[in-house]
């Protein structure tokens, strides 16, 4: 198993020391027969830490990342960063030390025993006074707790260096105690700049092109913008426009070359990755900012990359109970309609199902009063606060439930011309406390009408007292207000008078 043509992996049938590549041939080559030209990135991979582009926070005199290098700390790593921003790079520089075995391999193949095969090479080289062994475990992610527990003693004693790279969140994909044991260092994605620099390096050096070839200007702005920071997709598509250029003896790579050779650019999207949540994490908040046109860009950037369709929609439906809710209450509707599209239709045609969903979502008026009044409500019950159910609420359908008081006195609300009454609902400990805090946005403005004189009424307070005046439950914020005089009446909806009467004709709550 191959990963990124730097270096060959050890299997349970073939496994030795990876040795570093010179130009032109893979590491781990037998090196009989002819070997085939490496590709352009390789080829163009730094021979030295001060040729690394792009990851200047980490090459300061001293930092950890040169004490790797250059040997002067066994200190154990965990690379962290996108694709191509140079982690396999660094790998390799550690590798071209010639005190120190470095062995390699893929989390993609490799297993426990092959884990504990090189442990075992290392502490016996150890014992025998040999080289210090340095262990390369690409896609460390991939392996499994089982797996990544068999490092840790090792790692512990410093039987091996762990050198390890991952392209996931660490603090979620490599486990705690493997962790604690590594200095974790973040490499970041290569900038536009970084990205060119490295792009006229490659055409200019003798490792690259030589100068053979021009890159016109509207050729390496489009190369640029396709690498999206990956300087692998970068020099792997200017090879290939490279190629085209030459097939058609023109001298110079111009854009409709590079267009050519290069159909479209990946999105930079890993489903099972950390790019999932930093993706779905800025679509959230771009509609809850009601910014429209971003939250379509990220729903976009999901249905290119691949994203289930019914995750997108579980978000939205989630979306419009925790940031829209009574504002808008038709988002609710919406949000699971748009759910049931995806199923019914499926894709591609759904996404004009998704897109109508997120604008309507996106422009609503907000609201996340549902979402802090039943967090309030959890935090009462988890506190402990609440009691028995009052008695006259009791289930009283039963043989015998009468005769011990369940269901007496309770009062049946459509008994009442109101459609409210008078009544305890809560448990005693929680009478009067207010959960529920509506806001005046959107339609929920009629609900902040509303709720204060139907609170007056349940409670049993007088007509010159605000509903607002009891306790909030925990982590909810200060009373509703009093129905706003400046409110229509169209808008506010049906409001009981200080006499507990409702205009006829209007709808009972």
């Amino acid at each position: 198993m191959e990963s990124d043509v730097l270096f060959s992996y050890p299997t349970a049938e073939h496994r030795r020391d990876a040795s570093p590549a010179g130009d032109g041939v893979v590491a781990g080559d037998s090196g009989s027969g002819p070997t085939t030209p490496a590709p352009l990135p390789v080829r163009m991979r730094p021979a030295s830490l001060d040729e690394l582009v792009g990851q200047e926070h980490l090459l300061a005199p001293g930092a950890p990342l040169r004490q790797l290098v250059t040997g002067t700390a066994p200190m154990s790593v965990i690379l962290w960063g996108p694709p191509g921003c140079g982690k396999t790079t660094i790998a390799h520089l550690v590798a071209r030390a010639t005190d120190r075995r470095f062995v390699a391999m893929s989390a993609l193949s490799a297993g426990v025993k092959d884990v504990r095969a090189v442990i075992d090479e290392a502490r016996r080289q150890r014992r025998t006074g040999g080289l210090p062994t340095v262990l390369f475990i690409d896609e460390v992610h991939r392996f499994s707790k089982t797996q990544q527990d068999s490092l840790l003693a090792a790692v512990e004693d410093r039987t091996v260096t762990l050198l390890a790279a991952t392209t996931e969140n660490p603090h979620f994909s490599v486990i705690s105690p493997l962790l604690s044991r590594c200095v974790l260092l973040t490499l970041r994605p290569l900038g536009d700049e970084a990205v060119r620099d490295l792009l006229r390096r490659a055409v200019t050096d003798e490792r690259g092109l030589g100068g053979s070839l021009r890159l016109s200007p509207p050729a390496e702005d489009h190369l640029v913008r396709l690498a999206g920071g990956d300087v692998r997709k970068a020099l792997t598509a200017l090879e290939a426009a490279a190629s085209a250029a030459t097939a058609t003896d023109t001298g110079e790579i111009d854009l409709r070359t590079a267009e050519r050779a290069i159909d479209v650019a990946a999105v930079r999207y890993d489903r099972d990755g950390d790019a999932h949540y930093d993706v779905t994490s800025a679509f959230i908040k771009s509609m809850r900012g009601s910014d429209v046109d971003a939250a379509l860009h990220w729903l976009a950037r999901m249905l290119v990359a691949g994203e289930d369709a019914r995750f997108i929609a579980r978000r939205i439906v989630i979306f419009a109970s925790e940031d829209i809710g009574m504002a808008d209450p038709v988002a609710l509707s919406v949000a699971t309609a748009a759910a049931h599209a995806v199923e019914y239709v499926g894709l591609p045609e759904a996404q004009l199902n998704l897109a109508q969903a997120v604008i309507h979502l996106a422009t609503a008026p907000k609201s996340n009063s549902a979402t802090t009044a039943l967090s309030a409500a959890v935090a009462d019950v988890r506190a402990g606060r609440g009691g028995t159910v009052p008695a006259h609420l009791r289930d009283s359908h039963y043989s015998g439930a009468r005769r011990i008081g369940h269901g007496g006195g309770y009062r049946y609300p459509h008994d009442d011309h109101r459609g409210v009454v008078t009544q305890q609902y809560p448990p005693d400990e929680l009478a009067g406390v207010d959960y529920y805090q509506p806001t005046e946005h959107g339609a929920e403005r009629t609900v902040s009408a509303r709720l204060p004189v139907l609170r007056r009424i349940v409670r049993g307070l007088p007509p010159d007292t605000r509903a607002s005046a009891g306790r909030t439950g925990s982590g909810s914020s200060a009373g509703a207000a009093e129905p706003d005089p400046s409110v229509p009446a169209s808008e506010a909806g049906p409001v009981p008078d200080d006499s507990g009467s409702v205009a006829a004709g209007e709808v009972q709550q």
